[in-house]
């Protein structure tokens, strides 16, 4: 998967530069220089770098004027809005000192003034970033947001409006798809991904990291393409001593990540950690009505809700069995990090933090039993994110339907079951299988 690597030019100045999200800087350099005004929703998993690619792209630009605020968690509209007017002062004024507005009606009134002083040859950027947390309980900030995009913001050819958050299905439901004022405003969206294997390669190799594939792939099924987690390899070191450092130690920079991450995305975070844990013990995915039951969730409308919000944050996959339609829809874990945390770092908190670091840990563990059982799950989720690329290596057209299959066999059966891990059901009734493996007898029958 880790192909043509040669053809893309490594930068000279990584740190000054965006590697990779051609098609989103694509999207931003048509907008900028569109001549209507633009709304723009950009989200995608927390520390998937959308903050680093909207400021890279727009920073020191001289054909624009770039505001720039940023929702802060768990903070009261008081605050939120002192920040707020803190940047209108900054970009607009010189940092001179502004009265603090009590309402985002009041605070969108200044910024819309301070927008009128730049000059008509000019775009103004308006960059919100990590918006949901701006939206606190009874702030009006999204009724704020309708009423000034569309009676003034609007008419302005020269605005670019950015709307930005790491809780996907908050942007998605209340601006992508919102239902009042803002329907359908929305001119451009950026979904952003993490990176792919090639451009994870890419990415070490400009900040000197020169690994070899198979040490490339095994960050990989750690960290996933996550920018923000790759940033932190440290050359000269081999893929598992990056590993140790990382995350086998008390003071690991990705030691407590997994509960932070949980905390800055979702309010009841018990939940979906709860589900999260138990779709860590079944590798070939769970049926969304098992999933309730055992995690003890009536079949509401809101416990559904809770598995889509985890889909579109990037932590979970939903798919339906090739063919078993009959009993619907199932869940798996494809981020990498997570699946890893659940498997190896919860289990070993306490003698960690007694022990202030495992030595050599990760080392120790490559070729363990427990390792290859974990192994082969990560590279089934490395594999679900390139599809797309394997599909093209084996030269199947798009229109190929991608699933998985499984057949466990009954208990008293002599049979032995058997586990398909990608295939792809193609329009010229043919089956390409990917990848397949005989199973131990009386498997676990609640899998696929």
């Amino acid at each position: 998967m880790i192909e043509e690597i040669e053809k893309i030019k490594t930068p000279e100045e990584p740190k000054e530069k965006t590697i990779g999200r051609e098609e989103e800087i694509k999207i931003l350099e048509s907008s900028l220089r569109s001549f209507k005004s633009e709304f723009l929703a950009v989200f995608g998993r927390r520390r998937i770098g959308k903050t680093f690619l909207i400021s890279r792209f727009f920073n020191d630009r001289e054909d624009c004027v770039f505001f720039y605020v940023s929702g802060i968690k768990d903070h009261t509209i008081g605050e939120q809005l002192t920040e707020f007017t803190k940047q209108v002062s900054k970009v607009f004024y010189n940092e001179v000192q502004l009265v603090v507005s009590k309402k985002w009606l009041e605070s969108f009134e200044s910024l819309t003034r301070a927008v009128e002083t730049i000059p008509k040859d000019k775009k103004v950027v308006l960059f919100f970033d990590e918006f949901p947390w701006m939206a606190t309980k009874k702030s009006k900030l999204l009724q704020a947001l309708d009423y000034y995009w569309n009676r003034f913001w609007v008419n302005d050819s020269r605005l670019k409006l950015i709307i930005c958050g790491s809780a996907s299905s908050w942007i998605l439901k209340n601006i992508i798809n919102n239902k009042g004022g803002l329907y359908n405003r929305v001119t451009q969206i950026i979904e952003l991904k993490p990176f792919t294997l090639t451009e994870t390669k890419v990415f070490l190799e400009a900040y000197g990291v020169n690994l070899s594939n198979s040490h490339i792939l095994n960050l990989y099924m750690v960290f996933g393409g996550i920018p923000y987690y790759l940033s932190m390899i440290k050359k000269g070191l081999s893929a598992e001593q990056n590993i140790d450092q990382l995350c086998f130690r008390s003071r690991g920079r990705l030691f407590e990540e997994f509960d932070k991450l949980f905390s800055s995305l979702f309010n009841k975070t018990e939940v979906y950690i709860r589900i999260i844990k138990l779709l860590a013990e079944h590798r070939y995915g769970l049926g969304q009505r098992d999933v309730l039951k055992q995690c003890n969730i009536s079949e509401g409308g809101r416990a559904v809700q809770w598995l889509k919000e985890l889909e579109q944050a990037g932590f979970i996959t939903s798919f339906i069995p090739y063919k078993h339609q009959e009993r619907g829809i199932y869940y798996k874990i494809t981020d990498e990090f997570t699946l890893f945390y659940l498997h190896w770092i919860e289990p070993n908190r306490s003698t960690i933090q007694r022990e202030e670091n495992l030595t050599d840990y990760w080392q120790s563990q490559t070729s363990s039993p427990q390792w290859m059982s974990w192994a082969g799950y990560a590279f089934e989720a490395v594999c679900y994110k390139h599809v797309s690329t394997i599909r093209k290596a084996l030269d199947i057209a798009v229109g190929a339907d991608v699933g998985t299959w499984r057949y466990s066999p009954w208990l008293k059966s002599e049979d032995k079951g058997a586990q398909i891990d990608l295939l792809f059901d193609r329009k010229d009734n043919s089956v390409t299988i990917w990848g397949s493996r005989h199973l131990p007898h009386k498997s676990d029958t609640s899998a696929l």
